[in-house]
């Protein structure tokens, strides 16, 4: 007899990580994990939004530790990792990340560097020191990639594009090797209300930018749901990659994208 639908959704007695906690997508995630029964180690460089994720997501009874780092830099991480000797999460959720343009002539090395430190190289360092702790007992990954990885849209984004696909080769990667015990699974959100798109929207009319104002345009257009996601509907299907409901998915690639990449 297979286990009640509860008792496979519930993540009691597991400890998540989840990183660009402090807004979007990774509070939302963080409040679903905690609903949900997780204990909670939330990363973000956010100090000020970090914590308010944290009050909320212990609202619902559960350990939830804070921490302020600078994924950028592979010592702040690996002083993270050595905070957590001894709590270690069997969870993890790679979400931080940065969605800077810039066009592709103008791109410069400081540039380029600091976007492929976030959005890629603090990936993988994270994946690294999670399966040097869990590959004998077993854990869960999750990274967030995006449709621009496969479908390109917006003009300025190329160094975003190349690292948001390299996160997915990554996580195959990963799903490959160590998948007798660690299921490595990646989401591709698109269209996503969260405040940093929110942000965009309204700098792009602030400042009649008519080029950006386009791309919402035709996004908008192109989207077969006809309207953006909300970050939840992101943090459910990452519930779900993270619970036992998904316990034979690994190595997949799931869009959250309202069917965006099918048009």
């Amino acid at each position: 007899m297979a286990a009640p639908l509860s008792e496979l959704i519930s993540l009691s007695g597991r400890r998540a990580l989840i990183t660009g906690a402090a807004s979007g997508i990774g509070r939302a995630t963080a409040l679903r994990f905690a609903e949900a029964g997780a204990d909670l180690e939330l990363v973000d460089v956010d100090e000020f939004g970090l914590k308010a994720t944290g009050e909320l997501a212990g609202e619902f009874g559960v350990e939830v530790n804070v921490h302020r780092v600078d994924l950028s830099r592979k010592v702040e991480i690996d002083a993270l990792w050595e905070a957590l000797k001894g709590r270690e999460p069997d969870i993890l959720v790679n979400n931080a990340g940065v969605y800077w343009f810039r066009d592709f002539e103008e791109v410069d090395e400081g540039f380029y560097e600091r976007v492929m430190a976030i959005n890629l190289h603090s990936v993988f360092w994270m994946c690294q020191h999670f399966v040097r702790t869990r590959k004998e007992r077993g854990g869960v990954i999750i990274n967030v990639s995006s449709i621009e990885a496969f479908l390109p849209f917006a003009r300025g984004l190329a160094h975003y594009d190349t690292a948001k696909l390299g996160v997915v080769a990554l996580t195959r990667a990963i799903a490959r090797e160590y998948g007798k015990r660690i299921r490595a699974n990646v989401i591709v959100p698109g269209g996503i209300e969260t405040e940093g798109v929110k942000k965009l929207k309204k700098e792009a009319i602030m400042k009649f930018d008519m080029e950006k104002i386009g791309i919402s345009f035709h996004f908008n257009a192109r989207l077969p749901m006809g309207r953006f996601g909300e970050p939840d509907e992101v943090a459910r299907v990452i519930l779900f990659l993270a619970s036992d409901l998904a316990s034979y998915v690994n190595g997949a690639v799931i869009p959250v994208d309202g069917g965006f990449l099918s048009t």
